[in-house]
């Protein structure tokens, strides 16, 4: 019904009952997602802080993650503070412009760049009434859809119960939320009424199964030794084109995305070159800043297969504007793992998406491949793939190895003096 505009004092019924049933019809009427789109819409939140100068990249990959997990991002917010509210993360004033920004664009999911505790998850949803995730929930919930070998849903299941465990509550927690969408892509079995002691034989019941998967995949890398095979290994930043290439190398046909963590199981294929000479390619899980740690443990047996490579193909996407950081995080990973020290080629991929880049010019790239030591490719199109056959086995094969650099010598090809990569196709085999 409407009512005829008067002074508060004139109403003749209970004012907090009239707010409270237009708040309640306000709610009832407010969808929370897109009639014709079954996706969730989602409020990306950040706290810049005084020394963080890589606030833009940060909120491309989390609109990335999101993409990739099926999120409709409608919105971003942003505070500047020199340290994060340790209650709700960002302060009072800001979180009342999250909730009138999130009802302006029919928000159902807040999604922060950063690890939440489960008292600021709690916090969060009981004032804004949303559903809240933080980075490390989002990736979990793409592990979870991108899983599709019984290890890797094994692997993925163990990092949920993990990251479940500390968070479970009682029944009425802001987490009985998780039970569906995007961050509640759970194994199921962990739903708030379990207890912990159940969660806790699940992981172990599942590190156990993991820990047979592992001695089968330490078997097999035993019998490829005995046979005398080379092993490269694919590393690198997710959606860096690692697939792509193993695809073109190994004339395979896997799955790749232009999406992130595309691939979660390892594939190991035969590659045979115009040379005669035959060497092992196997694809790997993509690495990302501030990997959860859950994650990195549950993974360890994937990525024990690097620990058998010969050498490490290192592929960049050096059309990223990031790309040096993306380095700089496989890098740190590698020392964690204490792989660092195995020999490695630096890939640089997608260098024909670099044309069209503005301020791009061919010294540019030829000083950066120089300084980098790097080969630059573009597996999608077969771009001097002929040049990283040699370097690799120049690496694998060669008993005086040559240092990388003496490859950009032929980087410039003869009939475009004035270019510093060979923009043709090349066929390896």
């Amino acid at each position: 019904y409407f009512l005829k505009p008067c002074y508060v004092w004139e109403l003749k019924e209970n004012f907090l009952d009239l707010i409270k049933n237009l708040e309640d019809e306000l709610e009832r009427i407010r969808p929370l997602k897109e009639i014709d789109e079954n996706k969730d819409r989602a409020l990306l939140i950040f706290v810049k802080e005084p020394k963080d100068v890589y606030l833009e990249e940060r909120i491309e990959e989390l609109k990335e993650l999101a993409r990739t997990a099926g999120v409709n991002v409608v919105g971003k917010v942003i505070q500047k503070r020199t340290s994060p509210d340790p209650r709700y993360v960002i302060g009072k004033g800001k979180l009342v412009e999250v909730m009138i920004t999130a009802m302006r664009n029919r928000a159902n999911l807040l999604i922060f760049d950063r690890e939440l505790t489960p008292s600021q998850v709690r916090a969060l949803t009981e004032v804004t009434d949303l559903r809240v995730i933080d980075r490390t929930q989002l990736i979990l919930d793409i592990f979870a859809q991108r899983a599709r070998s019984r290890e890797g849903k094994i692997q993925v299941e163990i990092a949920q119960l993990k990251y479940t465990l500390p968070r479970l509550r009682a029944k009425d927690d802001a987490f009985s939320r998780l039970t569906g969408g995007i961050g509640g892509r759970g194994p199921g079995e962990t739903k708030l009424e379990i207890d912990r002691r159940r969660i806790k034989d699940k992981i172990a019941k599942l590190e156990k199964e993991l820990k047979k998967i592992s001695q089968e995949r330490a078997l097999r890398r035993k019998r490829r030794k005995k046979l005398n095979f080379k092993i490269v290994s694919l590393i690198g930043y997710t959606n860096a084109g690692k697939t792509t290439l193993l695809n073109t190398l190994a004339k395979t046909n896997y799955l790749a995305e232009d999406k992130l963590f595309a691939t979660l199981d390892p594939v190991t294929k035969l590659v045979r070159t115009k040379n005669g000479k035959m060497f092992l390619l196997t694809d790997t899980v993509g690495f990302i800043r501030d990997l959860p740690e859950d994650l990195k443990r549950a993974f360890k047996a994937t990525l024990e297969e690097l620990y058998s490579a010969d050498i490490l193909l290192h592929i960049v996407d050096a059309s990223h504007p990031d790309f040096e950081n993306h380095i700089e995080t496989v890098n740190q990973i590698l020392e964690e793992m204490e792989l660092i020290t195995l020999p490695k080629i630096l890939v640089f991929n997608k260098i024909d998406l670099l044309e069209n880049k503005e301020n791009f010019s061919p010294l540019w790239l030829k000083n950066l491949v120089s300084k980098y030591k790097a080969v630059p490719i573009s597996a999608k199109r077969g771009i001097n793939l002929d040049l990283l056959i040699e370097a690799i086995e120049n690496k694998l094969f060669i008993l005086e190895k040559e240092e990388l650099a003496n490859l950009h010598s032929f980087f410039v090809s003869p009939e475009k003096k004035d270019h510093p990569i060979v923009l043709q196709e090349h066929k390896l085999f």
